[in-house]
């Protein structure tokens, strides 16, 4: 088996002067490598088709002399949506590539904020400004609630006296 490795020095010493520029470059790290399936002969054996320098093929050349030492990932794609609004109910969803797997589903907003906390800083803040705002809002609703409850009270005790 022979084994005949063009790079990009050989070729364009081959290459007649006026190449169009738009020829692709090959580097040493792209050679392409052929085999011939005959055992190896003597030169005067050897057929003029044989003789020829293969033309390289366009693209990153595949096989195991050029196998990547990079590890391949998979990358898995989902999304989770979490929606607030300023009366404190919090919604999430989550969406696996286009298929939906869940929708509308109620969270506490204590856990809104754990999660942010947990996940980054970044995210934590802006959320519990939210979260605050919520709660005070809440608590001026509870305020004044409980002011009108103290007045059907007396209105009450009034009508029961």
């Amino acid at each position: 088996m022979t084994v005949d490795v063009l790079t990009h020095d050989e070729e364009t010493a081959s290459a007649p002067a006026e190449a169009p520029a738009s020829t692709p470059e090959v580097s040493a790290d792209e050679a392409t490598v052929t085999e011939s399936a005959s055992p190896a002969s003597s030169e005067g054996d050897a057929s003029p088709a044989e003789e020829e320098a293969p033309k390289p093929k366009r693209g990153r050349p595949k096989g195991a002399a050029t196998a990547s030492t990079a590890k391949k990932t998979r990358t898995v794609e989902l999304i989770l949506t979490v929606t607030g609004t300023a009366d404190g109910e919090w919604q999430a969803e989550l969406k696996n590539g286009s298929k939906w797997v869940a929708k509308g589903l109620e969270i506490p907003a204590a856990a809104v904020s754990r999660a942010a906390k947990e996940l980054h800083a970044d995210l934590s803040g802006p959320i519990d400004e939210v979260i605050n705002q919520a709660r005070e809002a809440q608590a001026a609703k509870v305020a004044a609630l409980e002011a009108e409850l103290e007045k059907a009270k007396q209105a009450l005790a009034e009508l029961d006296a």
